[in-house]
């Protein structure tokens, strides 16, 4: 047979998630913590990885992670759930909350899996746009909630925002979470930047899940590790659609290395956020460049003629991410906040474009020339 049956219809607009991973000396657009994990937990890894039976199918709840990581919580493991990194989370929010004639209220400009995975799932989203700035339109978020016709199932609040960089303001999501019974996740996978949680209003609310990652502050980007802390009554709920087996045990054994010894990636966290600041203040001096707020380990920008920038900066190697065509980001990029001398790299960079016309000229005249 030459032909094969078409695909689902909800895929018929789907565009595949792509991170725009091109291969790069500084790689500054996937929000991974820029320094690898070092080299006496390493050893402390191989040797937990040695004792893994490759044979045998991991344990399929992670429990010892779990343990790990409601302890520090201050919760049982059945207020915990481990998953194949944050992504295998969220698709199971919409696989558990959503579908036909149950609504997901989206909050954009934000991470654009929310949505994607609303329409796999064939769940009507309603889009309730930032304001000016990127702060969320609250009166019209709760006016929503409000409104039972809407049959809002669940949202997914990430705080800090990705890409914008703000926090969802803690006194919203106690009204949000006290005027619905929607399920309402906050997506905390940045936090440890931000250093703000909602973790002390979980036991107060059975609709409130939190999303975090092993990606980011922890160097584990490659390993896929992520889970979320929520009632047993909602874990229960995602016991149901997870994927069995979906952590495997060499990532539960390197995961439960890292989060024993996550005190010690403290100082680079602290160092992320200085260089955040650093980044903020230098791209606040170059002209027609307006940096936003981050509490996070970026920075988004505007910077006049911003595909050309990107461009700019990556044939000098440095790989930032472009959000210049995305609706709401017009003539935006993002750049990670990588090592000291990865950000000395990208200002003067960018501050050459910025400052040097004719610099910018002859680059764009000599990529025409190897087309």
């Amino acid at each position: 047979m030459d032909r094969v049956v078409a695909a689902a219809p909800q895929l018929a607009n789907i565009v595949p998630y792509d991170p725009k991973y091109l291969p790069a000396q500084a790689y500054l657009s996937a929000n991974e913590n820029p320094r690898d994990v070092d080299g006496d937990i390493r050893a402390q890894i191989e040797e937990e990885v040695r004792a893994v039976a490759l044979n045998r199918y991991p344990d399929p709840l992670a429990n010892d992670l779990r343990d790990l990581i409601a302890h520090a919580n201050g919760l049982d493991r059945d207020w915990v759930l481990v998953g194949n990194g944050g992504d295998e989370l969220l698709f199971d929010t919409a696989l558990a909350w959503g579908g036909p004639g149950r609504t997901f209220l989206n909050m954009p400009p934000t991470f654009s899996v929310y949505a994607a995975n609303a329409r796999l799932t064939n769940t009507p989203i309603m889009d309730i746009p930032r304001t000016h700035g990127f702060a969320i339109d609250e009166q019209r978020v709760l006016e929503a909630l409000a409104d039972p016709d809407n049959n809002i199932t669940f949202t997914i609040v990430a705080s800090p925002n990705n890409p914008t960089g703000l926090m969802a303001p803690p006194e919203f999501l106690e009204r949000v979470l006290a005027a619905t019974d929607a399920l309402v996740m906050v997506d905390e996978a940045y936090f440890e930047f931000s250093r703000q949680t909602m973790r002390p209003h979980l036991e107060q609310h059975k609709n409130l899940v939190i999303l975090r990652t092993f990606s980011k502050a922890f160097s584990l980007a490659g390993v896929r590790i992520g889970y979320i802390l929520a009632h047993p009554e909602v874990i229960r709920e995602y016991l149901k659609v997870r994927q069995p087996y979906s952590v495997d045990a060499v990532s539960q054994a390197i995961a439960r290395v890292v989060f024993r010894n996550r005190s010690a990636f403290e100082p680079r966290i602290q160092e992320i956020i200085s260089e955040r600041g650093r980044l903020t203040e230098a791209l606040r001096t170059l002209p027609g460049v307006i940096p936003h707020p981050s509490e996070s380990n970026w920075v988004l920008f505007e910077v006049p003629d911003a595909p050309q920038a990107w461009r700019f900066l990556y044939d000098r190697g440095i790989l930032v991410r472009d959000f210049s065509t995305a609706p709401g980001l017009e003539g935006t990029l993002r750049v990670t906040v990588g090592t000291p001398a990865q950000n000395d790299a990208f200002l003067s960079a960018l501050r050459t474009f910025v400052l040097d016309p004719d610099d910018r000229f002859r680059s764009e005249k000599g990529s025409g020339n190897h087309a």
